[in-house]
């Protein structure tokens, strides 16, 4: 055993452009049969395929053909609605471009179908087929040709088909590969972002030094199991467990923390979208929940989410604090957790001051005064600096976003923690001698770097090794999906774990605007609207809160009804805002290991008490964009038609009617109007008549909580108030797992301030045992 410390590349002059990234290498293996693989190229050809002058086309099957008024109506109509227009040569050459032929977009797709997880691929590679014969093809598109052999138009309508069928099963298969397509054309597409002004690398690109992390290190020594020692390990780097190392390490005591992430400095951040996906987000950005209605965003790297989350730092609100304390957790109403959330914060440089607001955020700030409503700008971890920044979520470059990598490990580093990365735990262990149940480490696997310090290479082509670390204390801080999975895995039975899952689900909304916005560039989050967060009187609603613009990620799910249509709509995705309604959710769903892999299944459908909240934060949200003046507002709701705002008629201030001498009060018709124009109003009924039920809308959660519940008893929770489990001696969870249930604001300094006191309570006891421990001897 050895430590290595992870250097950056040397450098002589100025980093032009973030170091790239390499892909992991495609596994072996085709995933899918050749007919499948046909079937699915079609429908994904179908959802953004060429689309030309049909006086032009080349290629009868697989170019979507429209007629010459058609396209100069497209054409007239964009340069109408956007600043800065493409000439007619891009624009012609930005339509006619087929996704199919960019082998970056091939790869991604086949990356994506690898990372499948077992089960879904087989439902998939059935579905597709089943339709690649004449009688399934019959039964499921209604043409007795198959699906791979219909010209690109025919499959189009089948994709608008399914999407309006009655049977559950085909708007889920179309929504699919729709979000396959559109993902992946988002992210891999030259043209797409040269029109929209989307740059990959920021402009005048200059990462901050990274911290040098010295990890552990395992020599290749056959099937020895390698033992390290310590006082407590960490399963974990993220915002609970980076913060439990630094309280205990700083404490005195010996910590190694362990996770199975992988470390990226910040010079290779921003990541490209599919690096990022396949480094620093679990499931390689793609975890859904079982029925297929909410993507699941959680990161996967060391940093946890704290790598890849926004900057805004909320700390819990009163009647969430009581509503704990009256579970029976009466330390969440006194001052000492108070000081935890303070520590914290102070700690980070927790600040509302110089925030440099773009237009999204300003959209909510300005339209909720327009409309009477509490909007507040959002503190940022970011020690007062503006960070005017959109590329947190790909690997924040600036190292001005005080997340675990760069403040709380760092921290644990200098006060003589160690660190263990590729470090995947399959277990605790435990001393089960006598009556109770003592924790007395962890076993896993290690999977070290290639030889050059890469992690996209094959695991075959590493050295891997099974790990024991002994410790007195153990704490599992490796998040809301993984927790609960390694406390089953690792043999114990409270009814709670896994259950009680909260996700804060979210509803999203594009608008666009009369203005050149470039929404990827600024803060992602630094305004919020609390007007709605009590909607049931018992701390349920929504808040409203602008979202990430990287532009795969507000686009993959915005409205598909054409080609056309959608594709039009991505070109003016720069004068767009995203914006999103995020749920405290009062019901839940259970997390559990898919019986093949192990990986985390999320059983979890937002409720009809939680839609309704959803379907509030969207009209309202709505009504901000309109007071705004958004040209143009889409819901994520597959059955609501965008609302198109009509041009303003210039007012005639030169005539008047014949016979009217009043120069006093307006007539109605003279007086604006606002949110009670009747286009608008009959929109609103229109999106509130239909409501936000799966499979036409689908929902987001960034945030997971709840599934190793605290409670004041084990008959209600998994870990008691101070955080120790309830069937185990010396084994601790501290993590967003813990909470009593959804904590309303954006998890972190809650996770953390949790954390801070658990590890405060852990480090006592292992001072406590000290002198006991001598006397043995």
């Amino acid at each position: 055993m050895s430590a290595t410390r992870h250097l950056e590349a040397p450098t002589t002059a100025p980093i032009a452009a973030p170091i790239p990234t390499q892909l992991p290498e495609l596994k072996p293996g085709t995933y899918l049969t050749e007919t499948q693989w046909q079937v699915l190229l079609a429908l994904i050809d179908a959802v953004v395929p060429s689309i030309v002058v049909e006086s032009e086309a080349r290629d009868q099957k697989n170019q979507l053909q429209i007629s010459q008024a058609q396209y100069t109506e497209a054409y007239e109509r964009t340069r109408r609605l956007m600043k800065q227009p493409p000439d007619y040569d891009k624009f012609k050459q930005y339509l006619a471009a087929r996704p199919l032929d960019n082998p970056r977009f091939m790869r991604l797709v086949k990356n994506t179908i690898q990372n499948v997880p077992d089960s879904s691929r087989k439902q998939l590679g059935t579905v597709l087929s089943v339709i690649a014969t004449r009688l399934g093809s019959l039964a499921g598109t209604g043409y007795y040709t198959p699906l791979q052999e219909q010209p690109v138009h025919v499959r189009e309508a089948i994709i608008q088909a399914w999407n309006q069928s009655w049977l559950t099963v085909w708007p889920v298969i179309g929504k699919s590969i729709l979000k396959m397509a559109k993902t992946a054309f988002t992210q891999t597409d030259p043209l797409f972002m040269e029109l929209i002004g989307y740059k990959e690398a920021p402009e005048n690109y200059q990462p901050a030094p990274s911290f040098e992390f010295d990890f552990l290190q395992f020599e290749e020594s056959g099937s020895s199991v390698e033992t390290v020692e310590t006082d407590v390990v960490i399963v974990g780097s993220g915002c609970g467990g980076a913060v439990c190392a630094k309280v205990l390490a700083e404490a005195g005591h010996s910590v190694v923390v362990v996770d199975k992430g992988y470390y990226f400095p910040n010079s290779q951040f921003p990541m490209t979208t599919e690096a990022a996906s396949q480094f620093l987000y679990e499931g390689n950005g793609m975890l859904q929940t079982a029925d297929g209605s909410m993507t699941v965003v959680a990161g996967s790297c060391w940093g946890g989410g704290g790598s890849i989350n926004w900057s805004v730092s909320l700390q819990s609100q009163g009647f969430v604090r009581q509503e704990w304390a009256d579970q029976g957790l009466g330390f969440f109403t006194t001052q000492e957790f108070q000081h935890c959330l303070d520590r914290v914060c102070d700690f980070m440089g927790v600040s509302d001051a110089n925030i440099r607001h773009n237009h999204r955020a300003n959209v909510l700030l300005n339209g909720s005064k327009k409309l009477g409503w509490a909007a507040k700008s959002c503190p940022q971890n970011t020690g007062g600096a503006e960070h005017y920044c959109g590329n947190c979520t790909l690997g924040c470059y600036s190292g001005e976003k005080k997340g675990p990598t760069v403040s709380w490990l760092p921290a644990a580093a200098q006060a003589g923690a160690q660190f263990i990365e590729g470090f995947d735990v399959s277990e605790v262990l435990f001393d089960k001698r006598g009556r109770s149940k003592q924790a007395v480490g962890v076993l896993g696997t290690w999977v070290s770097r290639d030889k050059d310090g890469n992690t996209h290479t094959l695991e075959s082509g590493r050295v891997k090794r099974q790990v024991r670390v002994k410790a007195k204390k153990v704490i599992v801080a490796c998040g809301t999906l993984h927790s609960p999975l390694l406390l089953m895995r690792s043999g114990l039975k409270n009814s709670h774990i896994g259950k009680n899952l909260h996700l804060h689900p979210v509803g999203h909304l594009n608008a666009s605007f009369n203005e050149d916005i470039r929404g990827w560039e600024g803060g992602i989050l630094t305004s919020v609207c609390t007007t709605f967060e009590n909607l049931d009187g018992k701390g349920h609603g929504v808040k409203l809160e602008p979202s990430s613009m990287i532009p795969y990620m507000f686009l993959y799910e915005h409205p598909w009804r054409s080609a056309l249509q959608w594709k039009l709509d991505a070109l003016r995705s720069r004068q767009m805002d995203t914006f999103i309604a995020i749920t405290r959710d009062r019901d839940t769903g259970r997390v559990y290991p898919d019986p093949d892999t192990g990986r985390p299944v999320i059983d979890y459908t937002p409720s009809a008490f939680d839609r309704k909240h959803i379907l509030t934060g969207l009209v309202a949200l709505a009504k901000l964009c309109y007071v705004e003046g958004a040209t143009e507002i889409w819901p994520f709701v597959q059955d609501v038609p965008s609302f198109v705002r009509r041009p303003s008629e210039p007012a005639n201030s030169t005539q008047t009617d014949v016979g009217t001498e009043d120069k006093g009060d307006k007539g109605e018709e003279d007086i604006d109007q606002g949110i009670n124009d009747p286009a608008f109003t009959a929109w609103l009924k229109t999106l509130e008549r239909t409501g936000v039920n799966f499979p036409s809308a689908t929902f987001t959660s960034a945030h997971q909580m709840g599934t190793c519940r605290m409670a004041a008893n084990p008959s209600r929770g998994v870990v008691g108030p101070e955080g120790r489990v309830w069937e185990a001696e010396n084994l601790y969870v501290a993590d967003a797992s813990v909470f009593p249930s959804a904590s309303g604001v954006n998890p972190m300094i809650t996770n953390m301030a949790i954390a801070d006191w658990i590890a405060r309570g852990v480090s006592r006891d292992l001072k406590k045992d000290r002198p006991r421990a001598r006397a043995t001897l």
